[in-house]
């Protein structure tokens, strides 16, 4: 039941569809409505703004992070349950938010959050790496897939020098949320359609 209950807190954390709220409350708009039409960050960025866009990306890492953090609680410290999966019952609330009729973002802040909480010298890895290839490719979309790779070979790596083969797993699975969600924007980058970023 404990478990339940976890899982259940860390999938509505997930499911804040932050970009909406901000949207709303501050700007009056729906940005499911405009650009993109994602809940996501980027898409935040494109139609509310620089500032939106970065409390977007923050909040949302955040909820990845809140998830996993979960087990420092004095009422879950033995629950009995690995921390990522408490960061996946989250970012599949990013993606499919209860509060937004299911429709959410790409899971590419939120699974940052997670690995935020569980490993941060993994995060810093993968945040500097970010900032690198979207500043040579100016694509959010194809800097977030890469990011993916990136993320596998750190935690491949990492599984031969700790054995900590459920992170593998994980990261994994995460990098395929990524991928998935990012199958239109595949295809712009191969027709060469794909929006650049002009903040950056």
């Amino acid at each position: 039941m404990q478990i339940a209950v976890m899982l259940v807190i860390a999938y509505l954390l997930g499911s804040i569809p932050t970009g909406l709220w901000i949207g709303k409350l501050f700007y009056h708009t729906d940005i499911r409505e405009s650009g993109s039409g994602n809940l996501g960050a980027t898409n935040s960025f494109r139609v509310l703004g620089k500032k939106a866009g970065i409390a977007v990306t923050v909040i949302d890492i955040l909820k990845g992070t809140a998830a996993v953090l979960l087990l420092h609680l004095p009422a879950f410290q033995d629950a009995g349950i690995h921390p990522l999966t408490l960061g996946i019952a989250a970012v599949v609330g990013h993606m499919f938010p209860v509060f937004a009729k299911f429709r959410g973002g790409k899971a590419v802040a939120t699974s940052g959050g997670v690995i935020l909480g569980y490993s941060w010298p993994f995060f810093i890895v993968l945040i500097a790496s970010f900032l690198i290839v979207l500043k040579l490719t100016k694509m959010v979309s194809l800097t977030s897939m890469a990011m993916g790779i990136v993320g596998l070979a750190y935690a491949a790596v990492n599984y031969f020098m700790t054995g900590d083969l459920y992170l593998l797993v994980v990261i994994f699975l995460l990098t395929a949320f990524i991928f998935y969600r990012h199958r239109a924007n595949i295809g712009r980058i191969k027709a060469g359609t794909e929006p650049k970023v002009k903040w950056l």
